[in-house]
């Protein structure tokens, strides 16, 4: 049976969300490109325009410093969908005020305004996360998070064409008609929000500390309690820290590097909508990317793929636009134009590849009661990554001398007589190179990532995965996967299609295949021998089977005890039976069918042909059966589903 995310648009569950999400972002854009307009319109001198435009950015993001934290705890404690409601509200209320601003034209009362459109979405970015592990199953959390991406990339980009036209076709009214805009799509989000239906509270029993401070080293802490987490925390900061490198420079790279004229945004309105364009079909793609599993494999190649890109990007025009005060057309057919267009499109498509599976990990590793706070301490530290990534931008393009006269001391003129003064097209290399290094040193330290990458790279070449019946596999909780025993690659396989971790129990001489032997100590496996070839091995590889269930993980056997020689399933040992005993979980049955003529199966080794697949991206079948209880189950009636289920794919 074939899914498609799109269908989730048509649900109650997750449409409405998904609208105010977008109109949301869509009007948070509108009001700041509205300000900006408004400054022009006014005919604000440069200096002081200057100001409110570089003020405006750190007004936006300061409450996410000051109350992420507590927004974290009120997203735990609230009924969801009761929250959003009130955080919509609030939003009506903030624009009422902001379309005050706009129509006396003052500009102070628009910053106040922009202050709360802050404390706003600082409130919403919690619940806006921490809602969709709650609604979804597990295996949409890809394809949910994939189409908030992508709504959120188009509502950015519209709602920046929309605040910059009005100022520019309103004429004298333009100042109503942005009051009027902001105004209509907070109540369009405040409406929308009303249909989303009742979502409990994950920690309805939580009391929430006021203090600030020490929430958030609290929070902080708990998004470091999982290693994995930790890790998909920074790599979604680090995501940001590149976007704000690459949006603070695209309106200069416009007009130097592309020939756009001064004060037109043509073309960095459409160079900003390729990037855009391309984040939101990479976010969508995971999905199909991934067999609709949590498929942290894409990570390692979204991030090697931004650097690719990021790379041909400085090569394909390292220097000045050859010529200026052109349009899009003009652009385009200027030479290497082309090239720069696919350079922008790539880039976001793989940023999509990097971070939707980094939001997925994130919701499904994270206990249901601590998502929001987790999700808190990340837009703390996204908002650490966004500041510091602004100032890195600012110090590299200042040139040597800048900061020499005027009223500023002189050690800061000796300063900024080494600043660096780099171009645009440099500060792009550097961070194709940064990428390149924080991806490496990330992947490093959480191997679990590029193991998934390179089982995923594997097994997506090599066959083409059917699945049925994996959403019989628990959300949490620890359970028994058996299944029949055909190929090297079951494992692999297997991991491919279930979308929690599965600590499997194989064969020793397996585990220690070369190359595969990395990705499956990695994987935590679990190797085992047969009483008689090594009977402390087998010992201790069922006793680190009952610690994995008992931490209420999935544990994965092969109760044949061996791969199949003959393409048939061989009877299951009483193994099975000893584990249960001790612990008795839920049991699920699985089947794999496909996989014996495989190159990876027994089937030519007695006659020592050529392991060649016989059949490139070739079908092969998961199938999986709702859980059977564990308690006085026997290894026949787990063998005897198993055929089943293998005569059931056929």
């Amino acid at each position: 049976m074939s899914h498609s995310q799109f269908a989730l648009l048509r649900q109650r569950r997750f449409a409405p969300f998904f609208t105010v999400q977008c109109l949301n972002a869509f009007n948070d854009n509108v009001f700041r490109q509205g300000i900006i307009g408004l400054l022009f319109w006014l005919q604000v001198p440069d200096s002081e325009r200057g100001l409110y435009t570089q003020l405006a950015p750190a007004i936006f993001i300061l409450p996410y410093f000051l109350f992420s934290a507590t927004a974290g705890q009120i997203a735990e404690k609230m009924e969801k969908a009761k929250l959003i409601r009130l955080a919509m509200l609030l939003g009506v209320l903030i624009m009422l005020v902001a379309a005050l601003g706009f129509v006396t034209h003052h500009l102070p009362l628009l910053l106040i305004a922009l202050f709360a459109t802050g404390v706003h979405s600082t409130l919403f970015g919690p619940v806006k996360y921490s809602i969709l592990p709650a609604v979804l199953h597990p295996r949409e959390l890809t394809g949910g998070n994939g189409l908030v991406e992508m709504g959120t990339s188009v509502s950015i980009l519209v709602g920046m064409i929309l605040g910059g036209l009005i100022f520019n076709i309103g004429g004298a009214h333009s100042p109503w008609l942005a009051g009027g805009a902001v105004l209509a799509i907070a109540t369009a989000a405040w409406i929308a929000a009303k249909l989303i239906p009742t979502v409990g509270a994950s920690a309805p029993d939580l009391a929430i500390n006021w203090n600030p401070v020490t929430e958030t080293i609290g929070v902080m802490k708990l998004a470091r309690k999982q290693l994995a987490v930790r890790n998909a925390v920074l790599g979604v900061s680090w995501f940001w820290f590149v976007g704000t490198v690459f949006a603070a420079e695209l309106p200069d790279y416009a007009i130097l590097n592309l020939g756009s004229p001064e004060n037109k945004t043509a073309i960095y309105i459409f160079v900003l909508a390729l990037f855009s364009i391309g984040t939101g079909v990479g976010a969508v793609l995971c999905e199909k990317l991934s067999a609709r599993t949590v498929e942290i494999g894409l990570v390692p190649l979204g991030a090697f793929g931004i650097s690719v890109f990021l790379f041909d990007l400085y090569f394909a025009r390292s220097g000045a636009a050859p010529v200026h005060g052109l349009d899009i057309a003009g652009f385009m057919h200027q030479p290497g134009s082309w090239r720069i267009a696919i350079d922008l499109v790539g880039i976001g498509m793989f940023t999509g590849f990097f971070v939707v599976p980094l939001f997925a990990l994130i919701q499904s590793r994270t206990p249901k009661d601590e998502l929001s706070r987790v999700i808190g301490a990340l837009n703390i530290q996204n908002s650490g990554f966004v500041v510091a990534a602004s100032l890195i931008c600012l110090v590299l393009r200042l040139q040597p001398g800048a900061l020499c006269g005027g009223k500023l001391p002189g050690w800061a003129c000796s300063i900024s007589m080494h600043l660096p003064g780099w171009t645009i097209p440099q500060i792009f290399l550097a961070l194709a190179i940064a990428n390149t290094l924080v991806a490496i040193w990330i992947f490093t330290i959480v191997p679990e990532f590029l193991m998934r990458f390179l089982s995923w790279v594997l097994v997506r070449t090599l066959y083409r995965l059917r699945t049925r019946g994996i959403d019989h596999i628990p959300d949490e909780g620890a359970a028994l996967i058996v299944c029949n025993h055909v190929s090297f690659m079951d494992a692999l396989i297997l991991s491919a299609s279930i979308p929690r971790p599965v600590r499997f129990v194989m064969y020793y001489k397996i585990f220690n295949i070369p190359v595969l032997r990395w990705i499956f100590r990695i994987s935590k496996a679990i190797p085992i021998a047969g009483a008689k070839e090594d009977p402390e091995l087998m010992k201790r590889a069922f006793a680190e089977i009952d610690a994995a269930l008992a931490e209420g993980e999935l544990v994965g056997i092969f109760p044949e005890g061996a791969l199949t020689k003959d393409g048939e399933i061989a009877p299951f040992k009483s193994g099975v039976e000893k584990i249960l005993e001790q612990r008795p979980v839920p049991v699920i049955p699985m089947a794999l069918r496909g996989m014996w003529s495989s190159m990876w199966s027994r089937r030519d080794s007695r006659l020592h042909r050529a392991r060649l697949p016989r059949r490139f991206r070739a079908h092969v079948d998961v199938v999986a059966d709702a859980p059977i209880d564990g308690h006085g189950v026997t290894s026949e009636t787990l063998e005897a589903k198993v055929r089943e289920l293998r005569g059931d794919a056929a």
